[in-house]
Parts: C-alpha cells; structure tokens; sequence
C-alpha cells in the first residue's frame, strides 16, 4: 500500500467570509494535488474563521448545507480528500465540526468536537457525544477530533483501540499554548503509535493570535512535516509501511493492563 501524501493548510483565511474561504480552498487544494498529495486538512472552523462572534451561528450550515456541496465539487474537480472545520447547524444546535469528504466529493465523516475550549466555545456551540468517528482512505483508517479534543490523552487512545492509522485535527491554538504542537502531539502519536495531522490557524484574530507550528507527526514521534508561524501549506508521507513495522516493535498498546485502569472512569 503506498504512503498517502498529506498537505496541511495553515491559515485563518478570511474571518467572516465563507465565500472568500472557499476560494482559498479551492486554490490550496489545485496546489496540493499537483503536488502529488491525496489529503488535504484544513484549519479548525476554517469556513467561517474563529473569532466571529455571533456571527458563528449566523454562518452555520448544516452538514450537506451548499458550502458541504462546494467543498464536494473542490475535492472531486481536483481528485484529493479535503478535511475542513466549520459550524454545524443541526435543527437550532450548533456544533463546532470538521468533516471528512474523499477525493470523489463522497462525504466520509463528520465529526463534532467533544471538549470545547473557553467560555467562547462553550457559550457558542454544543458539545458532541461521539468521540470515535472513522473512515477509511487509501487503505488507511482515518479519525478526526478537533483542537483541544487532542490534549485529552484518552480521546486518543480511544482512537488508538478503534483501530485508527491517521487522527486528523483540525485546530485553532493560540498563544502561549505551542507546546501542544511541539511537545504534546509527538507524545500522541508515540504512545499510541499512529499518524497525526495537525493543522491550525495562524496571526492575529480578534482578541487571540494563533500560533501556526501545523504538523504532520509519525508513530516515533518525529515531524514528517511542520510549518513556521506564517500562512503556509506543507506536506508529509503517511506511510502504512512504517506504521506497521512501529506497531509490531512498540508494545504500549499491546502490555496495556485495562483491568487497573477502571478508576479513570
């Protein structure tokens, strides 16, 4: 099975324009297939922008609302999967969501994230119930959790468990809280021996300033991929190969003992 070349976009886009943002994908997506990668994963509420106010609930879409439809037609005209952030409407909830649509428009996935940040977050949206959401993709399985979802080490493990190869996290991180993507994430996909492709938002917005440092992390922990603080699209292989020679040296999921671990729960 050959590797799956992932692009991360790191950019806030245009705040408030949804229209703008999709033009931004569109072309992000044309420079990332011709560059031979099949995955592209866009920043956490990447449509809209993050720092929007109420507008965030104005702008909400449902999950095959028309921008769902344009982003089908990006990923099929290009012939790459595409994983975007965006407000989720469903009946007069609101999610902070991400979805997953394969390279011929296919919807895979749509996620909702589960641990909302700050009293934005929490006074914005409604949190989702699912923590596990997968699909498969060129012979690998994918998972989505969003930004702060990644800094609960049990949202990842259950991923791990799940069977997860690739754990896509669309993200919007601020300062001081780099050492997510420095540190943390690394651990992430060391202690659970999979892939993880973190793409966040960048620059001043509103009242945060986003950090940058995307990343696409390896199962020892190593960066394939890392951007610097400015709007930026870099790649990596995901590489199935090494994967598998990882998984059968490291032994954490493998000597996991549940039995002593019921307290956490």
């Amino acid at each position: 099975m050959p590797p799956l070349r992932t692009a991360l976009l790191q950019s806030s886009g245009r705040p408030g324009d949804v229209a703008k943002n999709l033009e931004l994908l569109d072309a992000e997506a044309g420079r990332a297939a011709a560059t031979g990668a099949g995955l592209l994963v866009c920043p956490e509420l990447f449509l809209t922008g993050y720092a929007i106010g109420d507008d965030v609930h104005r702008l909400a879409e449902p999950v095959d609302g028309p921008s769902a439809r344009t982003v089908a037609e990006i990923a099929r005209r290009h012939g790459i999967a595409v994983a975007y952030g965006y407000p989720e409407r469903a009946g007069e909830t609101v999610f902070n969501a991400a979805q997953l649509v394969g390279p011929d428009g296919t919807r895979l996935l749509n996620y909702r994230k589960t641990h909302l940040f700050g009293a934005f977050e929490a006074e914005k949206f409604t949190a989702g119930d699912q923590p596990v959401v997968q699909a498969e993709l060129g012979g690998l399985t994918v998972g989505v959790v969003i930004c702060y979802d990644v800094e609960f080490p049990e949202n990842v493990r259950a991923h791990a468990l799940a069977g997860t190869d690739l754990l896509l996290v669309p993200t919007a991180l601020m300062h001081p809280f780099q050492i997510v993507a420095e540190s943390v994430l690394p651990v992430r996909a060391f202690e659970n021996q999979m892939y993880l492709a973190y793409a966040n938002r960048n620059g001043p917005e509103g009242e945060f300033e986003f950090a940058g440092l995307s990343t696409l992390v390896g199962p020892d922990g190593v960066a394939r991929a890392r951007a610097g603080r400015a709007e930026e699209l870099v790649s990596g292989d995901v590489d199935p190969e090494f994967l598998n020679a990882s998984r059968a040296t490291n032994p954490y999921l493998r000597d996991r003992r549940p039995g002593l671990y019921t307290s956490l729960v």
